[in-house]
Formats: C-alpha cells, structure tokens, sequence
C-alpha cells in the first residue's frame, strides 16, 4: 500500500505540472514544446568575437545538394531568417548550370537548356528588394570548364546572358546591386585571367559600374572533391598560393571588386597563415577581402551535412583577426536555415544566434 500511494503521490504532482506556467517550472515554452533555458554565457570562448555573416548564397541548381523544392512562400520566409541574423547581401550562385537554367533565358533555351518552372531570378530580385538586401548575380556555368579545365570557355556564353539579365531585369529592380563571377578556381588555372576580366568587364561596363566579386578555393589539404578521401598530400603552401594570387589579381583587380576565398579546404590551425596572405594581396591591389564561411563540414565522408558550429566559429574568428571586410556563407538555406531539410541546420541557426547574442 505504502508504494502504491508512493505511486499515486507523484502521478499526481507530475500532472498538476503540465498545467503550471512555464516560468514556475524554470523552463521556456515555444508553442507545445517545452525546453530549459540555456545560458549563452556558459560558453567557454569569448562570444561574439568574430566576424558576423552579412551575406549568403542562394544554390538555386543543387546539383551536388539535395534540392528543397521550395516555392516563394517558403523562400519568403527563409529572407525572413536571413535578415533576423544580419543578412544584407544575397547572390545567386549561378544562373544556370549545364541545361538546368534559372530564369527563362532565351538565349540559353535556344542551346538547348531546359525550360524552368517558375523565374526564380525575378523572385529572388523582388524577396531581396522586400527584405532590404542587395542581390548580385552569379553568371552561367556551361560545364565546359569542369570537362576541360579552360575557363575561356565560360566567356562566349557569357557575353549573351550578362547584356540579356542587365535589360530584363538589371534596370528594372532596385535591388540588382553587383555580379558574382561564378567560375571556382583554385590556381593558376588555363584562361583564367583573360576570363575573369572578359566577364568581369562587361558585367561593369553594362551596368554603369556595379560591383564584381569572385570564390575562389585554396587548393588545401582538404581539396579532395572528386575522391573518396578526406585529405591529399599535395597541398599547396602559403607561399605558392601568395605567388600564383599575387598575379591573377595583379591581371583582374580593375574589373574584380572583391574576392571571397572558401574557408574549408585549409586546416583550423592553417587559417590565419592563408587569411593573412589573402588580406595582404586584397590590400595590394585594392580589393575588397571577404569570406566564403562554408556553413558545411568538409571533415565527413558524407557530402554534404551542415557543419560543427565549433568549426564554423573558429573560421569566423580567424576571419576578424585576419581583418577581413566581409562573411558570406555558402550557403543558409541548406545548412543553417531553421526550415532546410537538414535538422542539424536549425539547430547550428540558434547556436550562431546565441554566439552573437542575437534575439
């Protein structure tokens, strides 16, 4: 009997519980969840001492990606994410890729690329004009240079979708603000300086000026697409990427803004040597040095999964020490966006949040 009124004693105190407010129980509801408050000032590093992400890509084509199938209601409310962290810049990462096309380019579906459902450039164009943001505009990506490693190829197709975009869409919204020049290199690669100025030029020269930006990556340890490995032994070294940078700006820094080298193919404890050098040679040439802050985890032997927040602290921490001008990300809406099919990105959206302290 003593154990069966035991029993019934805190069945009954356990029910009297749920209906207590949730201050009384020392916990935060959040609709028909309950879950403890967490002090963000447990955290044993210094919070906030970093470089916050202003800017992301948007990965309209997911070829490498799980595509979330999104419709403008869903992409209205991820802007709605992206502002609450600060987001001020967004760019399209490409316009298309092979035959998968963003917008209804008559030029491109008369190569034979696919007809999309919906115009995304002109969503993504008036979210960004809603939520206050500057949109820039990722060129065509043909594949030929993947097949080829000739980045010259990229140029011809170029010259047709730049002055098509700029008079469908570039004078007709506000928002259009810059040009993202989305050929990804490494090195020194074959046309590369001839190309990158072609495009970059016409995309200044169509515009009346407006802003160029590159993502290039280091051709780190970690620079193993393509293999079933996690690192390689030929690693480029500081000084080789300073020497081969040091000519590709010193051949396209009047037509090229800015440059966001990708954080993840270099080791944590390699980030201030390589930040260092390309903040240097930014600086040198009158550019602008941002950060491409991967929000995904290299270090896996899955691709691709949304990264520690440890890891992506410490990039943007080295990124502060580095003096850099600016964070975007590649990319919020997979891997750091509440609502992306991944569960683990929502919850790296509330660790940032409680790094920066931001409500």
């Amino acid at each position: 009997m003593k154990t069966r009124r035991d029993f019934l004693k805190r069945t009954a105190l356990f029910g009297a519980s749920a209906f207590m407010p949730p201050s009384l129980l020392g916990r935060e509801s959040d609709g028909d969840c309950f879950f403890s408050q967490e002090s963000a000032s447990s955290m044993l590093v210094s919070m906030g001492d970093a470089l916050k992400i202003t800017g992301t890509f948007l990965d309209e084509i997911s070829h490498d990606i799980p595509h979330q199938n999104w419709g403008e209601r869903e992409w209205d409310q991820d802007f709605r994410y992206m502002q609450s962290i600060g987001i001020d810049t967004v760019i399209m990462i490409r316009s298309g890729y092979r035959k998968f096309i963003t917008y209804p380019s008559a030029h491109l579906l008369g190569k034979g690329c696919y007809m999309p459902s919906v115009d995304l450039l002109d969503m993504f164009l008036r979210l960004a004009g809603k939520y206050h943001m500057k949109f820039y505009f990722g060129l065509y990506d043909s594949g030929k240079y993947w097949d080829t490693g000739d980045l010259s190829w990229e140029v011809e197709d170029n010259k047709y979708v730049i002055d098509e975009v700029w008079s469908r869409y570039g004078e007709k919204y506000k928002s259009f603000g810059g040009w993202y020049i989305s050929g990804e290199i490494s090195r020194k690669t074959k046309g590369v300086i001839d190309a990158f100025h072609a495009m970059g030029k016409q995309c200044k020269d169509v515009s009346g000026g407006l802003p160029t930006f590159i993502s290039p990556w280091i051709d780190g340890k970690k620079a193993v697409m393509g293999t079933d490995k996690l690192t390689k032994e030929d690693a480029v070294s500081v000084q080789e990427h300073e020497r081969e940078w040091n000519e590709i700006f010193d051949g396209i820094h009047d037509v090229v803004d800015a440059c966001a080298f990708q954080d993840g193919h270099i080791d944590y404890d390699e980030l201030d040597a390589f930040f260092t050098v390309n903040k240097k040679l930014a600086d040198k040439y009158g550019m602008k040095c941002w950060t491409n802050a991967e929000t995904f985890d290299r270090d896996m032997p899955i691709d691709f999964l949304p990264i520690k927040f440890d890891k992506l602290r410490m990039k943007l921490e080295a990124a502060k020490r580095a003096g850099y001008d600016k964070a975007i990300t590649f990319e919020f809406s997979h891997f750091m966006s509440p609502q992306s099919a991944y569960l683990q990105a929502g919850h790296l959206y509330n660790r940032y949040k409680d790094f920066f302290n931001l409500k």
